[in-house]
């Protein structure tokens, strides 16, 4: 992919998803950023299993949803990586309710870290982007449930639809720059968010066992392999576009 020497930041880089578009990006030869939540401690075991693929690994502590905490972790990032080329902003939330039963506090947590968090992480990494120079590559991560009304997930749906707008505009106005902006939109992933309601949620193992045309879950590798793609050179032609990964999922299994 002609990604070595280049550098990475991943939030959420310590879920499912997130920690294996690091470790993927890691094999390409690419130093990576990992920003997540948790204390470093909490975030050793992720960071090492990245770290075993070469290269250094930076762990910065950060809620996306406060732009204070994001802008200073871009620059002390910088500063310690020498630049920043790909930008994967993966972190999200997802807790599912009915919709009668969403209280505004559920709403809001939603669009404080999956919408504004991204809109932060998107905006703070781009103005590092113009400010060197870097035609670089910002990878969001979107949903299949982006366009499709599942059920339960009305907070999650409607923020992920606004990440795919966020996504478009972005592209647009960053275009001048030579920066590309894209989306991957993972379907029903036996991991991470929806491997934790696979778990957790009756209702919605039930429906998952339906609805994918190709009959199985996909794998954090899948999505991974695909962030890789959209930070390669191979790409170089494409911006505000979603890259779906589903299975099938929005082409609406029917029984019989």
């Amino acid at each position: 992919m002609n990604l070595a020497g280049k550098v990475a930041l991943v939030t959420g880089g310590l879920g499912d998803l997130g920690n294996e578009m690091a470790l993927h990006l890691a094999l390409e030869g690419v130093t990576v950023a990992l920003w997540d939540i948790r204390s470093k401690a909490e975030a050793k075991e992720r960071v090492q299993r990245v770290a075993y693929a070469g290269g250094k690994v930076l762990y910065q502590k950060v809620d996306i949803a406060n732009r204070k905490q994001v802008d200073a972790a871009v620059q002390d990032l910088v500063a310690e990586l020498g630049g920043l080329d790909i930008v994967c902003a993966n972190a999200g939330i997802v807790e599912a309710m009915p919709f009668l039963d969403i209280p505004q506090d559920n709403w809001q947590k939603h669009v404080d870290v999956n919408l504004t968090g991204t809109f932060n992480v998107g905006q703070a990494t781009a103005r590092q982007m113009v400010k060197t120079g870097t035609e670089g590559r910002i990878i969001v991560t979107s949903s299949w449930v982006a366009d499709i009304p599942w059920p339960e997930n009305t907070a999650y749906n409607t923020t992920k639809a606004g990440v795919n707008m966020l996504m478009k505009q972005m592209a647009r106005e960053l275009a001048q720059y030579g920066i590309r902006v894209n989306a991957v939109a993972p379907g029903i992933v036996k991991a991470g968010l929806a491997g934790k309601q696979l778990e957790k949620e009756p209702q919605y193992a039930a429906r998952v066992s339906k609805v994918i045309p190709l009959g199985e879950p996909g794998t954090p590798t899948e999505i991974a392999q695909a962030v890789v793609y959209l930070a390669g050179p191979m790409t170089a032609y494409m911006t505000g576009s979603v890259l779906l990964l589903d299975g099938g999922c929005s082409l609406f299994q029917f029984d019989g």
